[in-house]
């Protein structure tokens, strides 16, 4: 079935989910997260893709939030319902094995935050404009922001973002650890692009591991926690390819520090 909302390009090793509705802003309808959940499993699944990158490029928003026009017939009912379905789409990104990259490229409003906040890591241009505009509008998030911000930002700093609705520019969202890197307007697609390729170079078991314990930190304690890397550390020796890897460095045939 062809995507409506969004397409899907695979160039050297990295997929890309290519928000767009044809107008200026792109918002998290219901059709377009429906959308967003069915392309991260089919790019999970596509051997070719081992990182995925989500972003609005080349317009001027990653994503302005949920569609205020839906919301506001919601019933209670459907109100859950959609925060149901936002949560998923955020489960699956998270439970992904591939990282996943928010490309912030320009606008990016309640809903279209807490699809960034899903993302493993967040490259932002300098034409960003970040908020959780929600209490001007009388309503909460209901796609976990309020339990994922704090965790990445701390509780102070969620607090002044939930409750002054103000919005943040790129200084101020790298400043605050709401995005990890900020790259300018012109030079901001050629870096994404360099950055995802370079993770995507990269064992795609090895990075599957390595985001399964980084994520488990936040839940278990830190002795579960080594369990689990030992783990993950002992499987990823049952990998013919991974051992081969390592034999060519031994060899001096491979430069892991390139």
């Amino acid at each position: 079935m062809p995507y409506k909302k969004l397409h899907i390009e695979i160039s050297n090793r990295v997929g890309y989910i290519l928000m767009g509705s044809g107008s200026r802003f792109n918002k998290l309808t219901i059709n377009t997260l429906r959308e967003l959940k069915r392309a991260v499993a089919e790019l999970e699944a596509d051997r070719e893709a081992v990182c995925i990158v989500i972003t609005g490029h080349p317009g001027d928003s990653f994503a302005v939030g949920a569609d205020i026009g839906q919301m506001v017939r919601f019933a209670p009912a459907e109100a859950l319902a959609f925060a149901e379905l936002g949560q998923s789409l955020f489960a699956a990104m998270e439970e992904c094995p591939k990282p996943v990259i928010g490309a912030l490229n320009g606008i990016t409003m309640g809903g279209g935050c807490d699809l960034a906040l899903a993302c493993d890591i967040r490259l932002a241009s300098e034409a960003l404009v970040i908020a959780h505009p929600g209490a001007k509008l009388g309503i909460i998030t209901g796609f976990c922001g309020t339990q994922k911000l704090p965790r990445l930002v701390g509780k102070n700093l969620a607090r002044e973002i939930f409750m002054t609705s103000d919005p943040y520019g790129a200084a101020d969202a790298l400043r605050m650890g709401l995005v990890d890197r900020v790259f300018g307007v012109d030079q901001f697609w050629p870096a994404v692009t360099a950055f995802a390729e370079r993770i995507a170079a990269n064992d795609p078991d090895a990075l599957a591991m390595a985001k399964k314990g980084v994520n488990a930190a936040e839940d278990i304690d830190l002795k579960n926690g080594c369990a689990l890397e030992a783990a993950g550390f002992t499987a990823l020796f049952a990998t013919t390819l991974n051992r081969r890897a390592m034999e060519n460095t031994v060899e001096g045939t491979s430069d892991v520090f390139s």
